[in-house]
């Protein structure tokens, strides 16, 4: 690509194509140099847009769908934009025994949400955990790294009151 700068669908905003370019150099001689490369593609954008993933590919002379197995394999990666604030639901064992599941349908019910997604406004995003190591507490949430245990249902609404 000869563009200065290049606009990411995802979200309109333009994106320095040097930047990308000089953090590939920097890592290009280097053996095993993806896994590395991505993550600071991911430190530039906080998430991995299509885009870049392509500039990545054609830079390193991997194939898109080795860029693209690689993204999608490692759960640190993510290739769509995150929001404001990342809620984990646990459904660990304790936790959905204690009813996590309710809590969850009722967190994606008041934000209109599909878990593994992210509001319309970007605010949140929702996702569910293996376990959040909280059994004693269970069943629980983070908001970022806040947690809130013992939770029912109608906790949710007060929980997402605070980070409106």
């Amino acid at each position: 690509m000869t563009e200065e700068r290049l606009c990411c669908s995802c979200t309109g905003e333009d994106i320095g194509l040097k930047k990308v370019k000089e953090v590939i150099k920097n890592h290009k001689d280097i053996k095993g140099c993806l896994i590395p490369v991505l993550h600071e593609m991911q430190k530039i954008y906080s998430y991995l847009p299509e885009e870049i993933l392509q500039i990545v590919s054609e830079e390193l002379d991997i194939p898109m769908s080795e860029v693209y197995a690689v993204a999608t394999f490692y759960t640190q990666f993510n290739l769509e934009p995150k929001g404001e604030h990342i809620i984990k639901v646990c459904l660990g064992t304790a936790c959905y025994v204690k009813g996590a599941q309710d809590i969850l349908d009722r967190l994606c019910s008041v934000l209109e949400v599909e878990v593994g997604k992210t509001t319309k406004d970007g605010k949140f995003t929702v996702e569910a955990a293996r376990c959040l190591g909280g059994c004693g507490l269970a069943p629980i949430l983070m908001v970022d790294d806040k947690v809130y245990g013992r939770l029912i249902p109608d906790d949710v609404i007060r929980i997402i009151e605070e980070y409106r």
